[in-house]
């Protein structure tokens, strides 16, 4: 006699009863009543022609009969549901982007804008990885990332999203401040910096400070920590115009005199050349480039 459909649910109802031990666990389990377990049990034992359980006073056991068809029947539904589950999972995966970019970008730039992204396309999941390390693009890793540099990188798509300015800044309660008029009077102030390769050197020389001696104080890894630095006053940080924007906007920090020099190196928007971005993906890449950068 072949398996029908109709048979599923007195199976589902048997599969439970079996591990459980107890209709009235597996009831619970399917969010039917004991009664109705029970009756799909003694449908499947009516279909089949066998006893699945013996009954007793203080329960049931499977029979040699039911703990092989238990066995069968546990089998095959955790095999439907990890099918169901993957499948589930690459649906979802269709509007997950994953982005690996820099932390001073993501706290100041990104994060601020993300409430438009979220009320505009709500369905989109985002996870963002902020590791220091260039991330390599396997499969299974991330979608998209923004990187700061030159714009080249071998086997990677770049798109340029923004360029950026550099300027000194301090807390305003940083001693000597106000006495600032041009770019001569910050020489001999504490000096932060990071570790890029554009930084207090170059500026001093675009500001015309010929001879300047540069030896910063204090040395970060990260140009969020440069700013959170010179927030607390312990000396003057070289900002980044997309970076510093939320400290000039909270007053903790403000832009010194001096010349604004062009940054060598831009941010990148880039993805892996040998594989098709998802659709998902390429909304979340047009809409930072339609971002204001002001």
């Amino acid at each position: 006699m072949k398996t029908r459909t109709d048979w599923l649910p007195a199976l589902a109802a048997f599969e439970s009863a079996a591990r459980h031990q107890n209709f009235a666990h597996a009831a619970e389990e399917l969010h039917l009543t004991a009664s109705a377990v029970s009756h799909h049990v003694r449908k499947l034992e009516a279909r089949m022609g066998m006893a699945l359980f013996q009954r007793h006073a203080r329960g049931v056991s499977l029979t040699a009969e039911g703990r092989q068809l238990a066995d069968a029947a546990g089998s095959a539904i955790t095999d439907i549901d990890s099918v169901v589950h993957d499948l589930r999972s690459r649906r979802d995966d269709r509007q997950l982007v994953r982005l690996t970019t820099l932390h001073s970008l993501t706290s100041s730039w990104i994060t601020p804008r993300l409430p438009a992204f979220a009320a505009a396309h709500p369905g989109i999941r985002l996870h963002i990885d902020t590791e220091i390390a260039l991330t390599r693009f396997d499969d299974g890793g991330p979608d998209l990332g923004i990187r700061h540099g030159p714009g080249h990188w071998p086997g990677l798509v770049a798109r340029r999203l923004m360029g950026e300015t550099m300027f000194p800044v301090a807390a305003p309660t940083l001693p000597g401040v106000d006495r600032i008029r041009s770019a001569n009077d910050i020489v001999d102030l504490p000096l932060i910096a990071d570790n890029t390769r554009q930084g207090w050197h170059d500026w001093f020389r675009h500001a015309d400070c010929h001879g300047a001696r540069v030896d910063a104080r204090y040395v970060f890894s990260d140009s969020t920590d440069v700013l959170e630095a010179a927030a607390q006053g312990l000396g003057v940080g070289l900002a980044r115009q997309r970076i510093v924007a939320p400290w000039l906007k909270s007053g903790r920090l403000r832009q010194l005199p001096g010349p604004e020099l062009m940054g060598r190196f831009g941010y990148y928007i880039v993805h892996p050349a040998h594989r098709r971005l998802r659709p998902a993906a390429q909304i979340f890449i047009d809409w930072l480039l339609a971002q204001p950068l002001d």
